[in-house]
């Protein structure tokens, strides 16, 4: 005789989950996979070469760079959380992704996501201390202040998302399990249950406000407190640079807040939102900062650029 708890069990949480894909592009997605197979390779390259070039050159183990190879980290590991599911579903027609494994994609989506604002909330501080703090720029950031930034960072993720994790363990689904979405994430999990999801919501919220929504507002600070410094600069072409490199910095971290915070009000205000356009930037905010922060970052530094046009060139 089976036990009456199996079905119960299996109402509560379903053993799988169907990933549709971008609602109402079905027919689209075999072509909508080649722009992002492509922008996935390019940051699969971009980040890699940035890493190469970094823990290759002995002088560039430097806090600056330090904590671009921690970026880079981030990035990789970011868009490789959902870009090979949501190839499968384009191409492969793989819409079904286990119960547990759809809990630790989202876990890692939303983990990595918040170390990655850390990461850039640190590094807008290291610009602050080299551009004006100077003469204290290597006291202030030494090898170990720079190791317990980096772990700081991932800490951080990690015990702020982990919440994630019971607050969907706790919900009965009631046999629903289709996510119109191309990858899970916290909110679009939660709304299948066929409960209360007040505390997921109030939970995502004060996440989202008040630890990526304080990065933001000090990195805006941070930035704030170079521009200021570097128009007291005497040369032109010095504030030039520095402000052409600053704006630089500023868009990709414009690229990086603002889908993510559309998403994140989207799946909870914005009813009248498309669905194609919430999941179309929804995985652009995944994707962009992978692709642009090795150009920004990376390339657009003098000294790795100068160290990649060697490589390619076969030079020593």
């Amino acid at each position: 005789m089976v036990s009456a708890s199996v079905p119960n069990d299996t109402t509560f949480h379903p053993p799988t989950f169907i990933l549709l894909g971008i609602p109402g592009m079905k027919d689209q997605h075999i072509w909508a996979a080649i722009p992002f197979c492509s922008m996935y390779i390019l940051a699969l390259v971009g980040n890699g070469t940035i890493l190469y070039i970094i823990m290759k050159e002995r002088t560039l183990h430097e806090p600056m760079y330090l904590f671009l190879c921690l970026l880079s980290i981030t990035d990789l590991v970011l868009c490789s959380t959902t870009l090979p599911k949501m190839l499968a579903i384009f191409w492969l027609k793989s819409h079904i992704i286990s119960y547990q494994g759809c809990l630790t994609q989202m876990f890692f989506v939303h983990a990595i996501f918040a170390t990655e604002s850390a990461v850039l909330l640190a590094m807008a501080f290291d610009r602050y201390v080299a551009i004006c703090c100077p003469l204290h720029y290597a006291s202030i950031l030494s090898a170990m202040v720079i190791g317990k930034i980096g772990l700081a960072c991932v800490v951080r993720g990690l015990l702020f998302v982990f919440p994630f994790v019971i607050l969907i363990e706790r919900l009965p689904f009631c046999g629903h399990h289709i996510i119109p979405h191309t990858y899970c994430e916290h909110m679009g999990i939660a709304k299948l249950a066929c409960a209360n999801i007040r505390p997921n919501t109030i939970y995502g919220l004060t996440v989202a406000l008040s630890v990526t929504g304080m990065d933001m507002v000090l990195i805006a600070t941070s930035y704030a407190l170079i521009l200021r410094a570097v128009l007291r600069l005497p040369s032109k072409d010095a504030q030039f640079r520095a402000f052409s490199t600053c704006g630089a910095h500023i868009c990709v971290i414009l690229v990086f807040y603002v889908p993510a915070f559309f998403s994140f009000f989207a799946h909870r205000f914005g009813q009248q939102i498309p669905p194609h356009v919430h999941i179309v930037l929804a995985n652009l905010y995944l994707l962009m900062p992978p692709v642009l922060n090795p150009l920004v970052y990376g390339i657009n530094t003098k000294q790795i650029r100068l160290r990649i046009f060697d490589f390619f060139m076969g030079r020593r």
